[in-house]
């Protein structure tokens, strides 16, 4: 199964990282968010990546293009130029970079790479971390038979509002509301790609124009998570992010086994 990561955007809200790479490629611990975010989906088996890039698309185009030595001990001898592998930690994922535009909004971006998902996919943004059970979201999805899952997650009240009835069905969709209790989007979706056929235009929000009309069809349910989802929007986002990886045990990877 395929993973739809989102990383052209323009990260304006932590522009003191972002003005410089592109916002997935924020460091936490030495690694960028899409690293964690991939190294999560490849601790449940999911290793096939499609990146759409965007703004500083180039910055993640050079970090995977020198990542065999990036993630490598290597001995260089200086009097030949010879370069030797001491230790490969190299990993064994696959990965799509594709550029979507620099403007294209979510849904558009989705549209554009619509050619290569001819299956069930996931699909989540490049600023979110999580300990997401995604393997039980894949299940839950395919047991419920509807075009969408998305992960509803219970953090700070700035988001978007998922109602959601006890079938868990999704009953409306409001993006960027000051919810203080309830289930926002907290991303990580499964998709069919039928659900594609809701995108219009290149302009289209997935938030805002799909998940709403998909919402209003009852083809939209919710896999509700109560454990550990921290975005990263602001440099204290970022701080608290960096403490958690400090702690030696980062919640993110906490519900996976053990990762390198």
């Amino acid at each position: 199964m395929k993973v739809v990561l989102l990383a052209g955007g323009l990260g304006s809200r932590i522009s003191e990282e972002s003005d410089l790479k592109p916002k997935p490629m924020i460091e936490i611990g030495g690694k960028p968010l899409l690293w964690h975010i991939m190294k999560t989906y490849s601790k449940h088996n999911f290793k096939e990546f499609i990146v759409c890039l965007g703004y500083k698309g180039h910055v993640i185009i050079d970090y995977f293009k020198n990542y065999f030595y990036h993630a490598s001990d290597i001995e260089v001898d200086l009097s030949n130029g010879e370069l030797n592998i001491i230790k490969n930690n190299q990993l064994d994922w696959k990965i799509s970079l594709i550029d979507t535009g620099l403007k294209t909004n979510t849904a558009g971006r989705l549209k554009k790479i619509s050619g290569l998902l001819d299956s069930t996919f996931l699909m989540t943004y490049g600023d979110g971390l999580s300990n997401v059970d995604i393997s039980s979201s894949v299940k839950f999805h395919k047991n419920h038979k509807k075009l969408v899952t998305v992960t509803g997650v219970r953090p700070p009240g700035r988001f978007g509002v998922l109602k959601v009835d006890e079938m868990n069905q999704v009953t409306s969709f409001s993006e960027k509301s000051q919810a203080e209790e309830g289930f926002i989007n907290g991303g990580f979706f499964v998709v069919e790609p039928e659900a594609l056929e809701y995108i219009n235009e290149n302009d289209d929000s997935w938030e805002s124009d799909c998940l709403p009309a998909i919402s209003k069809v009852g083809q939209l349910k919710a896999f509700k998570h109560y454990d550990y989802w921290k975005p990263c929007d602001t440099l204290r986002d970022k701080r608290i992010l960096e403490k958690d990886w400090l702690s030696g045990k980062p919640p993110w990877f906490s519900a996976v086994t053990k990762f390198k």
